[in-house]
This record gives C-alpha cells, structure tokens and sequence, in this order.
C-alpha cells in the first residue's frame, strides 16, 4: 500500500519510519510513504500558497490552484484522496479497516484558517480525527498512518487486532500481567484458573460491562447478539 501525504510542514513527518509498527511495515515492503511539500506547488517567484480570504476575515486560506497543483502530481487512477478537516467525519476503526484495504490513498493536511471550499469538492471524502481543533492535518495524518500500518496483513502478529477496543463495536476485555499481586490488588482467579472457556466468557462478558460503562454512546448503538445478552444477564445487568 502507498500513502502520501500533502503537507506545508514535511519536517514534522521526519520521525514517523520511526515507530515500530510503522517501520515494521515499511521494511517488510506493506508500506509505501511519500511526503510532499505543499510549498513546492504555490504559484509566482515568492510561491504563494495561501491567501486572506474573499469577504473579510482573520486568517489565511490555501488556495485552490496550489491544491490542486499538489493533489494532480499526487494521484493514480486507483488513488483515494481524503482532505484532513474538523468538518469531516469521524475517523473511527470501520474508517481504518477501509483504508487498510486500499492501495494507494493521499492524505492532504489543511492548516491556518482552512481551505478554499471549492478544493472540497475535489477529494473523495473529508475525515476528522475529533470534535476539536488542531493546529493542521498532521498529527491527524500521523493517528491514519499509524492505525493503518497496524492493520496491513503481515505487520502484525494474525489475530491480534481482532479482539482489541472497536473491533467489534465493543472496548477490549481489561488485560492483566504480573505481579498477580501487587499491594492487595490481584488479578482475577479466573484468569489463572486455566479454564480456557470461562475464560473467554469472563473475557466477553467484561468487555460488555465496561463500555456499558465506560462509553454508554457506543454501548447504545450496539446490537446485542443472543449470546451477550445471556452474559448480561447472568451478569445482572439485563433483565431477562
């Protein structure tokens, strides 16, 4: 798969071969990525890629011809191109797995003020990693690669994403290591019980109750299958 990635800022993407799993991806030959410079496509001698905006106001807005001169040298006819915007959508796990399964998308950062809206109209989709406000599309485009690399088959051990928070609509199951005792605080005895079954029931069942708890919105949206429901409810938090 091939990532590139549009930005005024390609010195803030130095590190990112860096991080393991990302690395791991690009050695193994999963993953391609290329970072280019807005600024080399910005127009005249002082390479203008922004302007003040039509109408008034504070701030600077990227121009259209700029983008667009930088989204042209960028694309394939296979490429998926996503504009980094706080009027996106949510970027969530289903969006990753998307990707993933792609093989050639182009990230393209916004920063200052925005973009020109017309520029809107010439990416696939927009994507936001949040209701809040970043200074740019960086960091938004470094959560998509990273999420990303994780999932290209080859980078990561098989299997072990599926149960992770999201996967299934659902957080993870609490996980515990050693010390088995630490100052009273002890892992649950089912876990060293050895009793693969109910552990995965006990598994199941947790990972129900704390984004019930934990995030009630995503607990709201779930369909519960027959099987939850019977752990619900032995649990004593479904009424039968």
């Amino acid at each position: 798969m091939k990532i590139t990635i549009l930005t005024m800022f390609p010195d803030s993407f130095s590190s990112i071969s860096s991080f393991p799993v990302i690395k791991r991806a690009m050695d193994r030959g999963l993953l391609e990525l290329a970072i280019k410079d807005i600024k080399d496509y910005g127009g005249g001698s002082f390479r203008h890629i922004d302007d003040s905006p039509c109408g008034g106001g504070v701030g600077m807005i990227l121009r259209i011809d700029t983008l667009m001169r930088a989204l042209s040298d960028s694309v394939t006819p296979s490429s998926h191109t996503v504009l980094l915007s706080p009027k996106g959508s949510v970027y969530n796990q289903k969006k990753a797995r998307e990707f993933a399964s792609l093989s050639d998308l182009v990230l393209v950062s916004g920063h200052y003020e925005g973009v020109d809206r017309r520029f809107e109209d010439h990416v696939d989709e927009m994507i936001s990693i949040g209701d809040y406000i970043l200074t740019g599309g960086e960091l938004p485009a470094f959560v998509i690669v990273d999420s990303i690399s994780r999932l290209l088959k080859g980078t990561i051990r098989e299997g072990a994403t599926e149960d992770e928070s999201h996967e299934n609509g659902l957080l993870e199951y609490p996980q515990y290591t050693k010390p088995v005792d630490w100052n009273g605080e002890k892992v649950p005895e089912i876990l060293l019980s050895g009793n693969h079954k109910a552990i995965d029931e006990w598994r199941e069942t947790q990972a129900l109750l704390d984004t019930k708890r934990l995030r009630p919105d995503l607990f709201e949206k779930h369909v519960l299958t027959e099987r939850e429901r019977r752990l619900l409810e032995k649990a004593g938090e479904l009424s039968s």
